[in-house]
C-alpha cells in the first residue's frame, strides 16, 4: 500500500482559519461505511443517526498552552544577562517532574547546556539532551506552580496551516476537556456543545470518556512511500473502569460504539489489542497505526473532521470505510466547499439508519 494512494487535491481556501460562532452549526457529511452513500446535514443533526443503546466515546484530554517564546542566554554578568534572539519552544510531553521533551526552533541554537529565559525570568529552561528527530529535553526551573506559569506565558499550539490568531483559547478545547497533557486538540469533539451532549444522553446514548494526550506525532507527515514502513510516535492513554464497563455493556447489548475523533478510536483499539478484544481498565503508551486492512475490535462508527492528503488520519478513516468510499466523499466535500482540518466541518462514518 502506497502513501500516494491517499492523495487528493485540496484548494487552499478550504482550510478553515477560524471556528464558527456556534460549535454545532458546522456542516456534517454522513458516509455509510458499507454502501458509500452520502448525506449532507449539519452537526446538530447528529442525533438523527444515533440510537438508544449506542455509546459515544470522548477523549477528555485538555490542550495545554504549550508554545513558549523565550531568549537564549548568551552570558551572565552579575545581576545582568546578555540575551540572544527569540527561540520558540513547543512542549511535546512531560518526561519527569520538570523535564519536558520539546521541539525547539531554531534547533541549532539549542545545544545541551543552552539556557533559555521566558517571561523576564518567570521561567528558565536548560537544554539537557538531544533525542529522537532532534527534539530537545529541557529542564525547567521556576517558583510557584508550573501550570499557572504556563497559562500566563504560553500560547495555544495551533497547527501551522492555521494562520489567523485565535482570540479565545477555549475554542481550541472541547467542552468536556478535563486532563492537561495534549499538544493538539482532539478536534472532532470541538463540534459538541453542552446542550447537544445533554440531548444525546437524554435519548439513551451512553457516554464513555477516555484519555489520550495528543502529540504532534499524530500529524507527522508520512515520508515513506510504503505505508507499512511509517512509525507513529507514542502517546499516553488511559481507559478507566467506568469507560471500559460502558463500552463492554454497549457491545454486549448490541449497541454501536461510536468514537468522537481518531484519538478516541486509537485509544480503545489499543486497549482492545492489549486484552485480545476483552476491554479492561488500563493505561500506557501507544504507537498504534491504523490503515486499510486493520481489523477493528470495538469501533463501529467514527465522528471525525476532514484530514490532510496522505496523512495517517486519512488512512485511519479509510480503514473503517474503504479507501475508495473515503476519497469519493472527500472529492464531493471539496466540490461542496466543506471546510477542512481543525476548525472545519465534520464527518460521521457508520452504517446509516437515519431517522429523518
Amino acid at each position: 500500500m502506497k502513501t500516494s494512494d491517499f492523495k487528493f487535491d485540496l484548494p487552499q481556501e478550504l482550510i478553515a482559519q477560524d471556528p464558527l460562532e456556534d460549535r454545532s452549526a458546522s456542516r456534517l457529511l454522513v458516509l455509510d461505511k458499507d454502501t458509500g452513500a452520502i448525506e449532507h446535514r449539519h452537526f446538530y443533526n447528529i442525533t438523527d443517526y444515533l440510537r438508544p443503546g449506542d455509546c459515544l466515546v470522548l477523549n477528555n484530554t485538555k490542550v495545554i498552552p504549550a508554545r513558549l517564546y523565550g531568549n537564549r542566554v548568551l552570558s551572565d554578568a552579575g545581576d545582568s544577562q546578555k540575551l540572544g534572539a527569540t527561540i520558540e519552544v513547543l512542549l511535546l510531553r512531560r518526561k519527569a517532574d520538570n523535564v519536558w521533551e520539546t521541539l525547539v526552533r531554531p534547533g541549532k541554537k539549542a545545544r545541551p547546556g543552552t539556557r533559555i529565559i521566558f517571561g523576564n525570568g518567570l521561567l528558565t529552561g536548560e537544554v539537557i539532551d538531544v533525542v529522537e528527530e532532534g527534539n530537545r529535553l529541557i529542564r525547567f526551573t521556576y517558583e510557584g506552580i508550573f501550570e499557572e506559569i504556563l497559562d500566563q506565558l504560553g500560547q495555544m499550539p495551533l497547527p501551522p496551516y492555521i494562520t489567523h490568531e485565535l482570540k479565545d483559547k477555549n475554542r481550541y478545547q472541547t467542552v468536556y476537556a478535563k486532563y492537561d497533557g495534549s499538544a493538539a486538540a482532539p478536534t472532532a469533539g470541538l463540534h459538541f456543545t453542552p446542550e447537544l451532549l445533554e440531548q444525546v444522553r437524554a435519548m439513551g446514548v451512553r457516554i464513555a470518556e477516555v484519555t489520550l494526550h495528543v502529540g504532534l506525532g499524530t500529524f507527522r507527515p508520512v515520508k515513506v512511500e510504503d505505508v507499512t514502513q511509517h512509525h507513529m510516535h507514542s502517546e499516553f492513554y488511559q481507559v478507566d473502569e467506568e469507560a471500559a464497563r460502558i463500552i463492554r455493556e454497549t457491545k454486549a447489548g448490541g449497541g454501536r460504539v461510536i468514537c468522537v475523533g481518531t484519538t478516541s478510536c486509537r485509544t480503545i483499539e489499543s486497549a482492545a489489542q492489549r486484552f485480545h478484544g476483552d476491554l479492561q481498565a488500563c493505561s500506557g503508551w501507544t504507537d498504534i497505526f491504523i490503515y486499510p486492512g486493520f481489523q477493528f475490535q470495538l469501533l463501529d462508527g467514527l465522528i471525525t473532521n476532514f484530514h490532510l492528503p496522505e496523512s495517517t488520519l486519512l488512512m485511519l478513516v479509510s480503514a473503517l470505510a474503504g479507501r475508495e468510499n473515503v476519497l469519493n466523499a472527500y472529492r464531493i466535500a471539496v466540490e461542496e466547499r466543506y471546510r477542512f482540518f481543525s476548525f472545519g466541518d465534520a464527518m460521521l462514518i457508520t452504517t446509516v439508519t437515519s431517522k429523518n
